[in-house]
């Protein structure tokens, strides 16, 4: 396939992204093989440490840092122009891995044995982000984005998990006949409104239709409408502040006992714990569809591992993967970061995310939708801007212009 290399590295100094720098720890000293991991989530750099620590002290001869700054993305791409790339890089299977990828700056991975005990799904999760027919990375852990309820409130109105749209809709309806907020919205931050877009998108339209909107075989206009009517049907059931309570504003909300239910992510357990640790929670997949048997649970790759094509050491990189990836250590991983982990037979136990365990073991989950569109589409703001003015053929319109903008400059 075509690759994008330096059309990436000219796009990436074009929007300024030279603001921050850092140098590779890639080197011998004292015979001891120095070795950069550079990760972008900052609620994972304390599990990292641990992990490291007892890497370091298994492996005398290696030695692991961890770079974990701020705005890691930015920083990352920016290391990428000044060709100081890290030895092992962790970070979502999002657009910026695709190009990045695409560039060729990562070691192809295909047929690794790292790849041996990782169930074949993620790794095809990964090549179907790229495009590509390599797999450049090791998915390691992933998130999920559906509803996060309260079982004390579902029982105290006698409330169900719903399995279809119209079941879901009902439920929010009696629970807002009870006085009882349905859903706490948080939608001052704009990344919180495209979890509805995510979860509906992935079973409604489905992934495919992005290698169909590549080929400029279909439209947002043409598939989305759906998606489009029910996020904003989804409305009706929140607060009286929408659009004036951020993630932080909701999960404290959530936590004591404000709403039956919490368009979230996994990711917001841990957050809502903090607050009240005794809260019972559950977790279902939002049923877009009124077909059960097409509802999937929205779950993809929260980290991937990847090892740098220039490494000079490329033997000892996949040694400290291989240690992430031992059962026990995946084990700590994801009980610690409450995700899922993609190595066989390492699983989640919270009781929190039970009811989610089968979808991951029938393959019944579909990848985030917002994986496949191009950050400079700004899906988020676009999305928030919709939900406050409510056009719907507005809305589909510009992310199709928006799409058509990036995929000309990436073709030029």
């Amino acid at each position: 396939m075509k690759r994008w290399g330096s059309i990436v590295l000219i796009a990436l100094l074009l929007v300024g992204l030279l603001s921050a720098c850092s140098t590779s720890t890639s080197g011998g000293k004292d015979g001891v093989v120095q070795l950069e991991f550079f990760q972008n989530k900052p609620e994972a750099k304390a599990s990292f440490d641990e992990l490291i620590a007892k890497f370091n002290q298994e492996h005398p001869n290696i030695h692991v840092s961890q770079v974990n700054p701020p705005d890691a993305e930015t920083v990352l791409k920016t290391r990428v122009v000044k060709n100081d790339i890290p030895d092992i890089v962790g970070l979502g299977a999002t657009d910026t891995y695709s190009l990045l990828a695409q560039s060729d700056i990562f070691l192809d991975l295909t047929g690794d044995k790292l790849l041996q005990n990782i169930d074949p799904k993620y790794a095809q999760m990964l090549k179907d982000v790229t495009g590509m027919d390599q797999v450049t990375g090791v998915p390691f852990a992933l998130n999920a984005n559906g509803i996060i309820y309260n079982k004390e409130i579902f029982k105290k109105l006698g409330l169900s998990v719903p399995k279809t749209w119209d079941q879901l809709i009902a439920t929010a309806k009696k629970a807002k006949a009870e006085g009882t907020i349905p859903f706490y919205f948080t939608y001052k931050d704009d990344w919180q409104t495209n979890l509805p877009f995510n979860a509906m998108g992935g079973t409604l339209v489905g992934t495919d239709f992005y290698k169909e909107r590549r080929e400029n075989k279909t439209t947002f206009v043409q598939a989305y409408q759906e998606v489009a009517k029910k996020q904003l049907e989804l409305l009706n059931y929140g607060h009286s502040d929408n659009f004036g309570k951020a993630y932080s504003d909701g999960n404290r909300a959530f936590a004591n006992g404000e709403a039956a239910m919490y368009i979230q992510g996994s990711w917001a357990i841990s957050e809502i714990r903090k607050v009240n640790p005794d809260i019972q929670l559950g977790f279902f997949p939002l049923p877009g569809s009124n077909d059960e048997s097409k509802n999937k649970l929205t779950a993809g790759i929260d980290t991937l591992l990847a090892i740098s094509s220039q490494t000079e050491y490329p033997e000892q990189a996949k040694e400290f993967i291989a240690f992430l990836l031992q059962p026990a250590n995946s084990q700590q991983y994801i009980d610690q970061q409450n995700l899922f982990s993609a190595v066989n037979g390492v699983q989640q136990k919270d009781s929190s995310v039970a009811e989610l365990l089968p979808y991951f073991e029938q393959g019944k989950i579909v990848d985030f939708v917002d994986h496949y569109i191009p950050s400079a589409v700004q899906l988020n703001p676009t999305v928030q801007a919709f939900l406050q003015n409510k056009d719907i053929n507005g809305f589909l319109s510009t992310l199709d212009k928006e799409w058509d903008k990036v995929a000309a400059r990436r073709a030029s």
